[in-house]
């Protein structure tokens, strides 16, 4: 499909009065349940949902339940999708291949997870020294950002994507030993997707992607020396406390994490207009709530760790300013190699540095003597 074709999509089709939209949640979700029950010739669907989670981490996997059990409410039990735990419909970094190859409706997974197949989508989650959730959501509701990766999803995947979740600043990762220099981290063998897993090559680190369910045996047994997941409350169930001691921050290559919704494109076409925007509401609903959720259960779960001996470190300066170099090099790189990267890159560095200088004059003046006063 060509990006003009399916740009087109977001003028065909509406709920009411309400012309749908491609990107945003164009409906109020009043509306949407009302035209659904004024229409008792809506067909009953089921769908499967592949997820790159374990159950076991209800946050991020419960943001897949949360978006799911939104759709069967504001559809009255129309539209169910049954969510999956990692590996029982794909393995947890291949939700996109059997969602492009149509195995499967859907998937809620990290866009990051896939840039060997397309560098682009990385934006759709996070990007090394990137956004934070409330910027990164600017950008993509109100900045232009999904449209664009939708256009290159549906290009490149036959898939159309929205955001459904964001875990907020991530942690730094867990390290057997403590790192300060730049040369500490030589040869280290550690846990990171993404072009966070980029960087750290640059930096000296061996990279390795691995699903949730088997950090904490290779960390436990040394087959790796750090690993990142998300942050205190999710690494807390998983145990990596366990396994290492040193608990760095901040994730500099996850400042704002936005989990995706992918669906096959032929298969969103399917549906009726009501059930499209049933789909928007509820990820949307879904983006807000995984963020707030996460907040609420961090900060309790960090006291936990640290009661229970965990040490906490923060990156130095020295390596913070090395991945930085080593961030933006890169992508000069890929904006000379892959158009689609370049296409988006372009646009998100403007909004990032707009968006930069007003949080840096404003929100980070007030964080930065608030936060002070609560030592």
């Amino acid at each position: 499909m060509k990006r003009r074709e399916f740009l087109g999509l977001a003028t065909k089709g509406a709920v009411g009065a309400a012309a749908l939209s491609v990107a945003g949640c164009a409906v109020p979700v009043g509306q949407v349940q009302q035209a659904v029950s004024e229409n008792p010739s809506l067909p009953t669907i089921e769908w499967q949902m592949a997820t790159s989670w374990p159950v076991s981490l209800d946050t991020i996997f419960g943001g897949a339940t949360a978006f799911t059990n939104r759709v069967s409410a504001i559809t009255n039990g129309k539209f169910t999708i049954i969510p999956r735990a990692a590996g029982e419909l794909a393995p947890a970094t291949q939700v996109l291949d059997v969602v492009a190859d149509g195995a499967v409706q859907c998937g809620h997974t990290a866009s990051y997870y896939y840039i060997g197949k397309s560098t682009a989508i990385a934006f759709g989650t996070t990007v090394p020294f990137g956004l934070t959730a409330s910027q990164q959501n600017a950008w993509l509701y109100h900045g232009g950002g999904l449209e664009m990766l939708q256009s290159i999803y549906a290009e490149r995947f036959n898939v159309i994507q929205f955001p459904a979740g964001n875990t907020g600043t991530q942690m730094g990762g867990w390290f057997r030993k403590e790192i300060e220099t730049v040369a500490d981290l030589q040869g280290l063998k550690m846990r990171i997707p993404g072009l966070g897993g980029q960087v750290m090559n640059r930096l000296g680190v061996t990279v390795q992607v691995l699903p949730a369910g088997e950090i904490f045996q290779a960390l436990q047994t040394g087959a790796i020396d750090a690993a990142e997941w998300v942050g205190p409350y999710d690494d807390e169930i998983l145990g990596l406390n366990d396994a290492a001691q040193f608990y760095y921050a901040p994730a500099w290559w996850e400042p704002g994490s936005t989990l995706e919704l992918e669906i096959n494109l032929d298969e969103w076409n399917k549906l009726p207009a009501e059930y499209q925007e049933a789909i928007k509401a509820a990820a949307a609903e879904a983006n807000v709530s995984m963020l707030a959720d996460y907040d609420m259960r961090n900060g309790s779960a960090l006291q936990r760790l640290v009661d229970g001996g965990t040490q906490l470190r923060r990156y130095s300066d020295e390596i913070l300013t090395a991945a930085q170099e080593a961030t933006f090099a890169i992508y000069d790189e890929l904006s000379q190699q892959d158009a689609d990267f370049k296409s988006i890159y372009d646009p998100w560095l403007q909004f990032r540095n707009q968006v930069y200088s007003w949080h840096q004059f404003n929100e980070f003046a007030f964080a930065g003597f608030v936060y002070a006063q609560n030592q």
